[in-house]
């Protein structure tokens, strides 16, 4: 991972932490279901845009310095590796 990107990770990362943290207070509060339901979607929504932030730097990074690179082994491996891992994303 970069440097400039990774910090951010964490401290999205850190930030759902808390969320899931909050939500587990509600459930033990016995708060209103829509209330929790509301919340884990916003937890879902913060997760979904963290791991757009981690392809996205894999991809300026680590794809493209295969791609670029003299090594054609590794620039189909990290080509696999990309389209499997789509394909889970699929699912």
């Amino acid at each position: 991972m970069q440097t400039q990107t990774k910090p951010k990770v964490i401290n999205r990362l850190n930030r759902i932490e808390g969320q899931v943290r909050g939500i587990t207070r509600m459930v033990e509060d016995d708060r209103y279901c829509v209330d929790v339901l509301t919340q884990l979607q916003a937890v879902r929504a913060a997760l979904l845009r963290v791991e757009s932030e981690v392809l996205k730097d894999h991809l300026d990074h680590c794809v493209m310095g295969a791609m670029t690179g003299d090594d054609p082994a590794d620039r189909k491996a990290k080509a696999t590796e990309l389209i499997e891992l789509l394909g889970r994303a699929t699912r």
